[in-house]
């Protein structure tokens, strides 16, 4: 036993070792690739001037004008346009499903320095909608997944790849360099994080959502105007004073994604972006407004208009309270500010059985004899529970039973919601009952409800979930059962 422990001793040391030596290869890259982009800034900038030496006929090369063609004829972008977005830095935060045919068609453009920042590795599960990964790619970092595609897509762009996930202590370091951000990440906490660095930057945010068929898009901090200045646009805590709470936040992973909506907001992204980048500087901006996407409704968009920055906003007004001190130092809790996202323990232990222990208490019944089975009651909404289920279970969607507030305040079954099953209602019955979802969390507050119902019979009838739902059933158990 002695020697292995010190094998796994000797094993994380090496670990560890190995980490930090690729924490500083990444380090060294990153500086590396800062450096050759600098240096082709320079000589783009000495080619230039010896092209005005020359008095150079054309301000664009051949191929440009060859590849940008058709869209430097559209009247609103013209030559002058184009040149624009030659000359603009773009950083897109976020190279997944609003970040990729964001970049794409950014890069497509012309925009002449493209900066993307994200810390994640393709997964199988972003395939069907972040379209600039390939399934050769599955465990590569995104970033080099998605510049790997933009260098074949147009090799002019400077492409800038920034491996880490955006934090308050870089994010100014890393935004100092840009002319205009793009928010397509996915969580409040990064977005607040990302509006309050441009806004204390001076630098127009274009921020996008998407979940299920729906998605919203703005321009904010448009023009951008110094903390304070009423004549700027508002920032997203103009729009959103205060997060939603962290429990009522729904991830693509949890409540799903249909890839052409990502899209569509990515796509309308990049247009929102090519429209500040290449804008009269004698007109007005638009005034701000939100985009609301609905696939399934008709219109498919409706627009709201916004109000300019609010008198007491924490960064952009006069009584701002917030300054890039503040974040680099952390001061502004971000994470802290939104709350926690993690799943709340609300069962006991003994309220709770792992798939194992579920197994080891009613194993399956041998093929041709019949064995009655507990009562599973799979909380997971009637989409899912048709992708995949349990022999036997009864499905009832937790948004069914959330909807109702009926609770039991005698031995009457009458007052019982009508989602219960008769079978568990009778009175007599003193079966147990177990509760799964996919993840192991909404299963916890219906087995707080059933309890609160008194269908555990003062105790009598035990009444559990079982413990991580469906992600630990396919580790514990059945390793085929889909993942999705």
């Amino acid at each position: 036993m002695n020697g292995l422990e010190q094998t796994c001793a000797s094993l994380r040391a090496q670990i560890a070792v190995t980490e930090a030596q690729l924490a500083g290869l990444k380090r060294e890259l990153q500086i590396a690739e800062q450096a050759a982009h600098d240096s082709q800034v320079q000589s783009t900038s000495i080619s230039s001037e010896d092209g005005a030496k020359e008095d150079r006929r054309w301000p664009l090369l051949a191929e440009e004008y060859r590849r940008y063609g058709r869209q430097m004829i559209v009247p609103q972008l013209g030559l002058r346009g184009q040149l624009k977005l030659r000359s603009a830095k773009v950083l897109i935060v976020g190279a997944g499903g609003l970040g990729c045919p964001a970049a794409m068609y950014l890069a497509g453009a012309g925009v002449g320095t493209l900066g993307l920042v994200d810390g994640d590795t393709v997964e199988a599960s972003n395939l069907h909608r972040q379209v600039l990964h390939r399934s050769r790619n599955v465990g590569k970092l995104k970033v080099d997944s998605a510049i790997e595609y933009l260098q074949e897509l147009n090799p002019h762009p400077t492409y800038i790849a920034h491996r880490e996930h955006l934090a308050p202590d870089a994010a100014a370091d890393i935004f100092k360099d840009y002319d205009l951000i793009l928010d397509c990440t996915d969580n409040p906490a990064t977005r607040y994080l990302i509006s309050d660095t441009a806004v204390l930057l001076g630098k127009p945010l274009v921020s996008a959502s998407a979940l299920r068929t729906e998605g919203q898009l703005m321009v904010l901090n448009n023009p951008p105007r110094p903390v304070g200045d009423n004549s700027g646009g508002p920032c997203y805590r103009c729009v959103f004073p205060r997060p939603p709470p962290a429990n009522t936040v729904t991830s693509c992973a949890d409540g799903g994604i249909l890839g052409p909506v990502v899209g569509t907001m990515g796509v309308l992204q990049a247009l929102e972006a090519i429209k500040v980048i290449t804008a009269d500087d004698t007109q007005p901006p638009s005034p701000p407004a939100l985009h609301i996407f609905s696939a399934y409704s008709s219109p498919l968009f409706r627009t709201i208009k916004l109000r300019s920055r609010r008198a007491n906003c924490a960064v952009c007004s006069a009584e701002a309270t917030v300054s890039l001190d503040t974040v680099r130092s952390g001061s502004t809790d971000y994470v802290f500010f939104c709350g926690s996202a993690d799943s709340e323990m609300l069962l006991a232990p003994e309220e709770r059985v792992t798939p194992l222990e579920y197994q080891a208490l009613h194993p399956p019944s041998e093929p041709g004899v019949e064995g009655k089975q507990p009562t599973m009651i799979d909380v997971r909404e009637k989409v899912q529970f048709d992708i995949c289920s349990l022999d036997n279970s009864i499905n009832i969607p937790i948004s069914t039973i959330l909807a109702s507030s009926t609770s039991k305040g005698d031995d009457s079954s009458a007052q019982l919601p009508s989602w219960v099953p008769p079978e568990l209602a009778a009175a007599e019955s003193k079966d147990p009952i177990y509760v799964v979802c996919r993840m192991g969390n909404d299963s916890q507050i219906v087995v707080k409800k059933l309890k609160e119902l008194g269908l555990d019979r003062q105790g009598q009838r035990r009444v559990v979930d079982i413990q991580g739902g469906f992600h630990s059933w396919r580790k514990q158990v059945d390793p085929e059962w889909p993942e999705y």
